[in-house]
């Protein structure tokens, strides 16, 4: 057990989504928790997983699929009524003793005696303000009133940057119960030796228009090597982005995209709204030089050990890019400062602090500031 810790709670729920980031970010934590003596349940929303997704679930806790959606895909507030009642019989069943929700919306109206701890990793209205400047439109007002009704109930409230906890504070109001905990990576090896090529490696879910992909398409004519991209160019509700010109695998593992980022000799995100910016993490571990968009997340986390791009403007991405792949002294460095800065967002670190805000919430006593 983790020193100045009182009992970890044995088992958590933790609910997860297929679609996104939460995966990766939950099956990670579950696993450092694991070694903690946390057992986690999974309790999935959404979309259903994939094979190989329900193997790596089931290798790490237990998992279950609920009939219900997650918020950003609802029609309306009325199709999450149901889930408080799913969430608190799971809990009752499976004898929980705390839940991990990773929206906060999914704390709203949950009726339950154990503590609750919800996690914003993004949600709809920072969404708009980061990407939009402009409030969340008249049709999804309601998610507004949902994720503060969850913020009100929680115990205790993640947010996994400081960049993206302010953002949610000038959205939502005052939040006493937040507190910072940074995300992490697992350290990863290829199963066989990559040999590092001149290409510049980007991934992302592109149909969200917050990860920038048209502008990152148009960077691609005028950078001096290949752009490779993994992820989805459609998205659940049929959002779609073109990436003419650009070598395009699709939807990948992450063991794929780790491999990737092994080899390329760039990495590139040209996000205009990260709350954390998982992909550019995973990348820094492999030693690759990080070209990121000049965004509050990405200054916070990579200041000194990235090179910054106006996202804005895709001939400052191909100029970025440009001055790295004709300098390999430059590369080596930045690379090099990459990885010493990745090695601060570790599993171990981030099962410490998260059991820190367990705790905390099991006592009604709230941390503030960042829980490293």
């Amino acid at each position: 057990m983790l020193q100045g810790l009182t009992m970890p709670p044995r088992r958590i729920l933790m609910t997860i989504d297929a679609v996104g980031g939460v995966w990766r970010y939950a099956m990670d934590l579950a696993a450092a928790l694991r070694t903690e003596g946390v057992e986690t349940v999974f309790a999935g929303l959404g979309p259903a997983p994939s094979a190989d997704q329900q193997s790596e679930a089931m290798a790490i806790g237990t998992l279950e699929w609920l009939d219900a959606p997650l918020d950003w895909m609802a029609r309306d507030e009325s199709e999450l009524d149901a889930l408080p009642r799913l969430v608190a019989r799971m809990a009752d069943r499976r004898q929980i003793d705390l839940i991990h929700l990773n929206l906060p919306s999914q704390a709203r109206g949950l009726e339950v005696s154990c503590p609750v701890v919800a996690v914003s990793h993004s949600c709809v209205v920072t969404w708009f303000q980061a990407v939009r400047g402009a409030p969340v439109p008249d049709g999804w007002a309601w998610q507004q009133g949902a994720n503060r009704a969850g913020f009100d109930r929680a115990d205790a409230v993640m947010a996994p940057s400081r960049s993206h906890a302010d953002m949610l504070c000038a959205c939502y109001g005052s939040l006493p119960r937040l507190t910072v905990v940074p995300n992490a990576v697992t350290d990863h090896s290829p199963a066989v030796t990559v040999t590092r090529e001149d290409f510049v490696f980007a991934a992302g879910r592109w149909w969200d228009e917050g990860k920038n992909g048209e502008a990152l398409g148009r960077a691609a004519a005028a950078m001096a090597w290949p752009l490779v991209v993994a992820g989805p160019t459609t998205g659940p509700a049929g959002q779609f982005v073109s990436m003419d010109g650009v070598r395009q695998i699709g939807e990948a593992s992450n063991a794929k995209v780790r491999s990737l980022m092994a080899g390329a000799g760039i990495f590139v995100s040209p996000s205009l709204y990260e709350p954390f910016g998982l992909a550019a993490l995973e990348a820094a571990r492999s030693e690759t030089p990080l070209v990121l968009s000049d965004i509050p997340t990405y200054r916070e986390l990579w200041h000194g050990a990235a090179l910054f791009a106006d996202p804005h403007r895709p001939d400052a991405f191909a100029d970025a890019v440009n001055l790295l792949a004709a300098d390999e002294g430059l590369r080596m460095e930045m690379g090099a400062k990459a990885l010493a800065r990745s090695r601060r967002f570790t599993p171990e670190a981030q099962a410490a602090a998260v059991l820190r805000v367990y705790e905390a919430a099991a006592h009604s006593a709230f941390p503030l500031g960042v829980a490293v």
